[in-house]
């Protein structure tokens, strides 16, 4: 890990899964990276969108933070969470990561159109999930967000 002598900044990570082992495989892979970063967990896309707009009682979301998001979940799925975020003035420019099981060029091209910063697929279990998981730290330690 590079010391850069700047102070860490608290990156929230929304983690939009229907799958509970899924969510904990993401959490058990942030917790072997030691990252410190508050996690919040939202079953399916409207259940995030409630978190984010504050009217989840109990739990919230501050800025900055990251959206972690599964494609494939009931009540909304990640693609209409997508469209339903870009649309909205207080939301649209969120950063979003989709990890999911979907390998299909459909998903991956509307998600992109959808301004993501990364696909990954679940899959790709082992070393290129962990490798992934790095990825998501080093784009909160060192990339700049609005507050």
């Amino acid at each position: 890990m590079l010391e850069t002598g700047i102070p860490p900044r608290i990156v929230t990570i929304l983690l939009v899964e229907d799958d509970d082992i899924d969510a904990e495989a993401v959490s058990r892979s942030l917790t072997k990276r030691r990252l410190a970063n508050p996690v919040v967990r939202a079953r399916n896309g409207q259940e995030a969108l409630d978190i984010l707009r504050g009217k989840q009682e109990g739990v919230s979301v501050k800025h900055p933070f990251i959206i972690l998001l599964d494609l494939n979940m009931p009540v909304m799925n990640g693609l209409e969470f997508l469209a339903e975020i870009r649309s909205d003035e207080a939301l649209k420019s969120a950063v979003v990561m989709v990890l999911t099981t979907s390998n299909a060029q459909k998903d991956r091209k509307t998600a992109y159109e959808h301004n993501i910063a990364a696909y990954i697929l679940k899959a790709r279990a082992g070393l290129e999930f962990e490798a992934a998981m790095e990825l998501v730290d080093c784009y909160w330690r060192y990339v700049e967000f609005p507050e």
